[in-house]
């Protein structure tokens, strides 16, 4: 066996959190992937391990002796309904493993059967959904974007039923917790709040040590995971990131992106874009997801009321507080963030509202002429402080290319204000400004080539280039661009 310890604190909260369950066996599996950057930091070698016996490990084939496994018991609300039971339907916890930096990581295999909470599905996971999670899941890590992590992709052997015969296949995931707001929502619907206590001490012992000896541990712990969240989604909008189904059973208490399902990089820029196909009202579009976030925050301070206080009036009041500071942070985490982006620091002289105003015009003018998110970005990264050849590009995107020479003008009025000289500002920028991102079609063309003709190759190039994503990579131009008019996807899917 693979030389792994694995505990599981989750265990000893008790059966009413969870199905002790084992994988349901595969007929064939095989390994796909395997990522020894991560591997590494729970003590496995960097290379040299059995592909064979690896693909029986994460696909839920062979089970480590010291690994307990389980499904996690969670509710939610689900496009603004609450389901009062949902839970791991797919997924199996396997336990936690200890990291080098002194941390720890629960680990989750995904597609591997059928659980209590399966709702009548297969438990089972198409091959696409498991090469999308892993992409992109692994760009959003090197994109320093907080995030579950991808350690194994496997296909089965076996076929899955969805709207037609695909190949199934097992990714495994790290995470620093995988508790929901959902998790706090199915004890507080059933009105058992020493359940709630106890998953929120675990909470605050694995994930939120800091606010052991607080006055109030519950509430600073909500307001720790308030302050996360913020700073998360800002970080998304940042990158024109869609999750695309901002449940309350698929937003983590650790503050980690999680449950990359119809999610998507947005390419010609719309503040309305939505591509999930089961997103009908556009509840989870780009524009939308600071406020579902502060929406799904106010869930889990209804679930944690009773730990707040005794008089349920003080309890609201302090949440409402608290919840106050994620509308002031993701604010300020929104501007630091664009500023870094275009270029800017927070100089004397200069007001937040004029400098927010200058952003929103950008990406106002990006809307109005479909230019790309992340070129435009991109190519801004290049410019000097006073206009020159090196604009063409950037002024290549836009239909209407006057719209851009005026805001130009704008920002480097703006850039007056600066300290930085051209190469140090392009450098900065440089650094926040991805050159490649996970496309859409670019991952549509990897699940086709995948699924179709069981060839990986288009995969593992596409890993390749989102390992460095603000470095331009010889040869490696047609990673950068948008689709052609024929490549557009509009839509994305769960794969459930």
């Amino acid at each position: 066996m693979i030389n792994l310890t694995f505990k599981n604190r989750y265990l000893a909260l008790g059966e009413g959190f969870y199905e002790k369950i084992k994988p349901t066996p595969v007929a064939k599996p095989e390994l796909i992937k395997f990522n020894h950057e991560l591997a590494v930091d729970f003590g496995l070698p960097a290379n040299g391990m059995d592909e064979s016996f690896l693909a029986g490990v994460f696909s839920g084939n062979l089970i480590h002796e010291s690994s307990e496994p389980l499904a996690m018991a969670y509710a939610g609300h689900q496009f603004g309904h609450f389901n009062p039971q949902l839970g791991d339907g797919r997924a199996i916890y396997l336990g936690e493993l200890d990291c080098a930096d002194g941390g720890s990581l629960d680990i989750q295999l995904k597609g591997s059967g059928r659980t209590r909470y399966s709702r009548n599905g297969d438990g089972r996971a198409a091959l696409g959904p498991v090469l999308r999670e892993y992409l992109v899941s692994e760009a959003m890590h090197k994109l320093h974007v907080p995030t579950t992590r991808a350690l194994a992709a496997v296909t089965t052997g076996e076929q899955v039923a969805r709207e037609r015969l695909l190949p199934g296949g097992v990714i495994t995931r790290a995470a620093a917790s995988f508790i929901r707001v959902g998790s706090f929502q199915y004890f507080a619907s059933q009105e058992d709040d020493a359940s709630v206590k106890k998953l929120a001490d675990y909470v605050i012992e694995r994930n939120y040590p800091e606010v052991r000896e607080a006055e109030n541990p519950c509430l600073a712990l909500f307001e720790a995971v308030v302050l996360r969240q913020a700073r998360l989604i800002a970080q998304w909008m940042h990158l024109g990131f869609i999750h695309g189904v901002m449940n309350t059973d698929n937003m983590s208490i650790a503050g980690e992106t999680i449950d990359y399902g119809p999610c998507a990089f947005m390419d010609f820029y719309n503040h309305g874009q939505v591509y999930s196909f089961i997103d009908h009202q556009g509840r989870y579009a780009y524009s939308n997801q600071p406020n579902m976030g502060v929406w799904n925050l106010s869930r889990l301070a209804e679930a944690l009321l009773p730990l707040f206080a005794e008089n349920s009036d003080v309890a609201v009041s302090l949440a409402q507080d608290i919840l106050e500071q994620y509308v002031h942070r993701y604010g300020n985490e929104w501007l630091a963030g664009f500023r870094a982006k275009c270029g800017l620091t927070a100089a004397a002289g200069v007001k937040p509202e004029d400098d927010k105003a200058l952003f929103e015009s950008l990406l106002d003018t990006m809307a109005e002429n479909q230019a790309d998110f992340t070129l435009t970005f991109y190519y801004l990264s290049q410019l000097n402080s006073q206009a020159d050849e090196k604009d063409t590009k950037l002024r290549d995107l836009f239909v209407n290319r006057e719209a851009m020479d005026a805001w130009l003008v704008r920002w480097r009025q703006r850039l007056a204000f600066e300290s930085m000289t051209d190469a140090e500002r392009q450098a900065s920028m440089q650094s926040v400004n991805p050159v490649y991102i996970p496309r859409n079609h670019q991952i549509e063309a990897v699940i086709r080539a995948a699924e179709d003709d069981n060839d990986f190759a288009p995969f593992h190039a596409l890993h390749d280039v989102l390992q460095n994503p603000f470095q331009r990579q010889q040869g490696k131009d047609s990673y950068l661009l948008p689709p052609a008019p024929d490549e557009v996807v509009q839509q994305t899917f769960c794969g459930t």
